[in-house]
């Protein structure tokens, strides 16, 4: 059966799966940094791109390959390019994509090496760029310059769960011809798919939700059209910041569970933004599953679910969280998110670190903000896990 005519959960276990010799259930791993030629004529087609044979593992792996195409399913792309890190695939994008001299407008509240990267070290190279807030359209609208290449979307955003509308980013970057780039990390493929909404380019952190247990670092960069994945495929090659066989085997076991995972850490992040919006230490809460959420109903529109992420800001402030964060015994206080394990931290001093004071408060990120990404612990541990850490702030 045709693996893109399945259903999302059935894609989930069976898309880019191998039927080789040996009938493996499971995709086996190709452990190899090198493939045999059957001659040299065969070798030369290889090259060519004459044959789709395969010639060394940066260039291309059977395990790699299915991982790629099992995402580009899910997310409904031309094909995929799997790459070490989430931080690989930001670093293709740009170098494929922008050029000296080039213009990108950004999320303000991004992921902040995403930005810092480009702030530090593309800058260098003649690179310029721009962060707004997206979530208003007029925003992006002042932003754009004649040189600007690309629309760089990043919803909900890092951390400040802000929803862009990817519609009426599509629309605008259709009439200015640049690309939309969309980091899909935060909701992944199961509750949105940014090409039904127009974009380009759709990138993750597989370290997040489609891994899912904190035990691999990778990323993935799929295209909608196969000119900009031939683009993304040679500049990944070129850079070499290609996925280990042993990495894909990984994320593919991972990724099986994506649905049932996230299903049950946003049905516990619904009952935990709730209680949080009702508790008097509270200042604010943000979490797009709230009718208080100023996207809300765009979320409704845009999204099949909310996810697992929530942001709040103690009364007490930055010293209050970090109170909070020191005294939490459940959940660990670490980077990341989208594990099965509950996470917090605090992003002006953690992820957040490398964007300036004054960039961090135009794009929401106060110095108190905490972010707590839910995991699939029964949700009363969880809540009695902050009650009592809330009892000593």
């Amino acid at each position: 059966m045709d693996s893109k005519k399945l259903r999302f959960n059935s894609k989930l276990i069976h898309g880019g799966m191998i039927h080789d010799g040996f009938k493996s259930v499971n995709v086996p791993i190709y452990q190899t940094s090198t493939f045999a030629f059957e001659s040299a004529e065969d070798g030369e087609k290889c090259f060519l791109g004459e044959s789709s044979g395969y010639i060394y593992t940066r260039l291309g792996n059977p395990t790699i390959k299915a991982l790629e195409e099992n995402i580009a399913a899910l997310e409904g792309g031309y094909g995929a390019i799997a790459v070490a890190s989430g931080m690989g695939a930001v670093n293709t994008i740009y170098m494929a994509l922008l050029e000296k001299g080039a213009h990108m407008v950004g999320t303000a509240a991004v992921y902040g090496p995403s930005r810092g990267v480009m702030e530090d070290h593309w800058s260098r190279f003649g690179v310029e760029s721009t962060w707004v807030d997206t979530t208003n359209i007029d925003n992006i609208k002042k932003a754009i310059k004649p040189n600007t290449k690309i629309l760089y979307i990043e919803s909900p955003a890092n951390p400040t769960l802000d929803i862009s509308d990817l519609a009426a980013c599509s629309k605008i970057a259709k009439e200015h011809n640049l690309l939309l780039v969309v980091d899909n990390t935060f909701s992944s493929p199961y509750l949105q798919r940014p090409f039904e909404y127009g974009a380009d380019v759709v990138f993750h952190s597989m370290t997040k939700f489609i891994n899912g247990h904190a035990d691999i670092v990778a990323g993935i960069v799929v295209a909608k059209n196969e000119a900009l994945y031939k683009k993304l495929k040679s500049m990944m090659s070129a850079l070499g910041c290609n996925m280990d066989p042993h990495q894909a085997f990984m994320v593919m076991r991972g990724v099986k569970t994506l649905s049932i995972r996230v299903e049950r850490a946003q049905e516990n992040a619904m009952k935990i933004a709730q209680w949080l919006e009702k508790h008097p230490k509270i200042e604010w809460v943000k979490y797009p599953g709230l009718k208080s959420h100023p996207q809300h109903e765009l979320a409704k529109k845009q999204m099949d679910g909310f996810g697992a992420m929530i942001s709040f800001e103690l009364k007490g402030g930055f010293e209050a969280g970090k109170t909070l964060m020191n005294n939490v015994k459940l959940a660990t206080l670490a980077v990341s998110l989208g594990g099965v394990e509950t996470l917090i931290e605090h992003p002006a001093s953690m992820t957040h670190s490398k964007v300036s004071k004054e960039s961090k408060l135009k794009a929401g990120i106060t110095e108190g903000l905490v972010r707590y990404a839910v995991g699939i612990e029964n949700v009363e541990d969880l809540i009695e896990d902050l009650e009592q850490g809330l009892a000593k702030c």
